[in-house]
């Protein structure tokens, strides 16, 4: 940043708040994922698929804005779209936008993969020992 004379805005001090957001959501799909490997040894050969469809599905190569207007909200529902616009807004200053109702949506699902994952574990947990 030295080198090129950059100088963030003010945004990159919400940069942790979406680092903590895609924590949120990791955490949450991981305990499911971890709750469903152990129940289902198959499991573990989707994942892979699932990651890359993941990787497909968020708007890490591309920028959000070019999904059409009427299916932009349910695009959000995928939580990491908050957490990428999000990142791209902290980091590039003015120059990204963050769509707000599809954030707060964003927002909305990583709290429900939590709640889903913490549930799915703890019922699943009890039953670790005689499964593995």
């Amino acid at each position: 940043m030295i080198w090129y004379a950059f100088v963030p805005s003010w945004q990159i001090f919400l940069l942790p708040v979406f680092i903590a957001i895609a924590f949120v959501t990791s955490f949450g799909v991981g305990l499911w994922i971890t709750a469903l490997n152990v129940k289902y040894r198959d499991f573990r050969y989707i994942i892979p698929f699932v990651v890359q469809f993941g990787l497909y599905v968020s708007p890490v190569g591309y920028s959000s804005s070019i999904i059409p207007a009427e299916w932009r909200l349910l695009y959000s529902l995928n939580p990491m779209v908050g957490v990428i616009d999000g990142f791209r807004w902290c980091l590039l200053g003015g120059e990204s936008t963050i769509y707000w109702p599809g954030f707060w949506l964003s927002l909305v699902t990583a709290g429900f993969f939590l709640w889903l994952g913490i549930r799915k574990f703890r019922k699943t947990e009890k039953s670790f020992a005689d499964l593995i």
